[in-house]
């Protein structure tokens, strides 16, 4: 049994398909086959369902797989304790970021990061939270950011930011008049909304869900798939649509002549770093993370969780 042997049967898990697999490890399909082969040998049993499509593990060769799982992470913890002792900052982080928060915070944070981390390679994923959640749990990501709380065994949550949601209107809605708006000032308006899938969607709507169970017929919803698309829609046709803070940090005085924040207690979400909880890379992540809560205004960091929980959906 080699450590590349538990690699490939890893990577088959991952990719459900021995030719993807090899792809991923950079090796021809009949090398790892024949790999795996061999260790199926040499435990005495089949690791995988071959005739499946996608392929499946055996009951036993999930255990196996799980076991192989543990094995190789703690393979590369001796690999970040010797980096740690020579002080050394490179590698790679594999991240998934939700699209509701990427576009808005990325930018903030690349350029410094990689200036100060030039050895350390960032790969970036844009995916829904249970992608996301998922990826990190079979150890294809080795960190998210997303909104929480996640309710997720064996995943880890660092908060980094308490963002509130805010109001986007048409130049033409009576609410112009307001300089603060409530979930129920919006009921007689088009309401914008993200596709489903998006955790952002779900808040929008925690967000309207007692005014719209008083008056259902009430809020029209147009689906759409991302916050850009959702304020043109605003600035073309009518109504209104509810977006992070972030998204209007860059708006022009026009633009934001159409922002309306909450009335008190206005709705925020909490956005945090995730990890599996015996995450490895832990040098790099923290690294990250300070980097994200130094780029930020004091007033995303210095609200209180306890707003955050009425909103946030999982």
């Amino acid at each position: 049994m080699t450590l590349v042997q538990l690699e490939y049967i890893v990577a088959v898990d991952n990719y459900k398909s021995f030719v993807s697999a090899a792809q991923h490890s950079f090796v021809t399909q009949p090398t790892l086959s024949m790999q795996i082969q061999k260790l199926e040998d040499e435990l005495g049993l089949k690791i995988f369902d071959r005739s499946r499509q996608p392929i499946i593990a055996t009951e036993a060769g999930a255990e196996i797989i799980k076991q192989a799982r543990i094995v190789l992470n703690e393979t590369k913890r001796i690999k970040e304790i010797v980096a740690d002792r020579k002080g050394e900052m490179e590698g790679e982080i594999r991240l998934g970021i939700i699209p509701t928060v990427a576009p808005y915070l990325l930018p903030r944070v690349l350029g410094n990061f990689m200036a100060k981390y030039p050895k350390l390679r960032l790969k970036i994923w844009e995916y829904t939270t249970e992608k996301i959640v998922d990826e990190i749990k079979r150890g294809m990501l080795d960190c998210g950011i997303l909104s929480t709380p996640l309710h997720q065994t064996n995943i880890e949550e660092y908060p980094l930011f308490y963002e509130a949601f805010v109001t986007y209107l048409s130049k033409h809605s009576p609410l112009h008049d307001k300089k603060l708006v409530t979930a129920n000032d919006i009921l007689g308006e088009k309401l914008w909304l993200l596709n489903e899938g998006h955790c952002m969607r779900n808040q929008v709507m925690n967000i309207c869900n007692k005014e719209r169970s008083m008056h259902p017929d009430k809020l029209f919803e147009y689906n759409t798939g991302s916050v850009e698309t959702l304020k043109r829609m605003v600035d073309s046709n009518s109504g209104v649509t509810i977006m992070p803070e972030l998204s209007i940090s860059e708006f022009n005085e026009e633009e934001l002549e159409n922002v309306r924040y909450f009335k008190n207690p206005e709705p925020v979400r909490e956005i945090s770093l995730v990890t599996k909880g015996d995450y490895l890379k832990t040098k790099a992540i923290e690294a990250l993370k300070a980097e994200i809560i130094a780029t930020l205004p004091s007033r995303y960091t210095g609200r209180r969780k306890m707003e955050v929980m009425s909103i946030n959906s999982t």
